[in-house]
């Protein structure tokens, strides 16, 4: 069962619910930011985009606090898979989940088009079914995608292999050309140290059927769905 956290300002929630339900065929419900239980038959949590809260503060600031954050952060205690794709990463971020911050595009424009990045880590639920260094092409469309960790935290963060996915070209080269919004190292996602909690900006989940003319987002969530039956046998 996959759960997708829907908070005031939500915009992708049915997006996810659809790829997952019609397109992969798994199970899975909504459930409401005030709620305080994910359900004992959740495997994987979806934190999807939008702007909750309408983004007051910072991106994912109030929604942080929502009371079925502290389910979430239980969850993913005790192991469970979660996922926050663009302002459910920024959650993810403000919640503690993941480590570091995500700071406004350095061309202070929002930005919306099709980028390419590179699978750096194929040690999550949600990359296991990728190759290291496959190159996706996927969407992103935001206005607080920069993200930002001191020295430090990128060091630990690099010690555990918490680099998901990373901004890069077509060609899989990392450069400043292919970093649309000035995230440190070109980072795109990344993992906590336990490698169940991922964070990205890209939304795969608008990449995922033929009739879009892209299937590469696909894979993130199918690959969630394989985890979630290896761990089931």
């Amino acid at each position: 069962m996959f759960a997708i956290v829907v908070f005031p300002g939500s915009n992708c929630d049915h997006d996810c619910y659809h790829v997952l339900k019609h397109v992969c065929g798994a199970e899975v419900r909504f459930v409401w930011h005030k709620e305080t239980s994910i359900g004992k038959d959740v495997k994987v949590v979806v934190l999807p985009g939008g702007f909750s809260h309408g983004d007051y503060l910072r991106a994912g600031a109030i929604a942080g606090f929502s009371p079925i954050m502290s389910a979430v952060s239980e969850f993913a205690a005790n192991g469970g898979s979660v996922i926050g794709i663009c302002n459910g990463f920024q959650i993810l971020l403000e919640a503690g989940l993941l480590p570091g911050a995500m700071l406004r595009n350095k061309n202070l424009k929002f930005i919306c088009k099709d980028v390419y990045i590179k699978v750096k880590n194929t040690n999550t639920p949600f990359t296991s079914s990728l190759k290291t260094g496959q190159v996706l092409k996927i969407p992103i469309a935001h206005a607080e995608g920069n993200y930002y960790a001191d020295t430090v935290t990128i060091d630990k963060i690099k010690q555990y292999n918490g680099i998901a996915f990373t901004y890069c070209n077509s060609d899989g080269e990392e450069n400043l050309e292919a970093n649309p919004n000035g995230a440190v190292l070109n980072i795109a996602g990344i993992t906590n140290s336990t490698g169940n909690v991922v964070g990205m900006m890209p939304h795969p989940e608008r990449c995922s059927e033929e009739i879009l003319g892209n299937t590469d987002g696909r894979a993130i969530f199918e690959s969630a769905l394989q985890f979630v039956k290896n761990k089931l046998k």
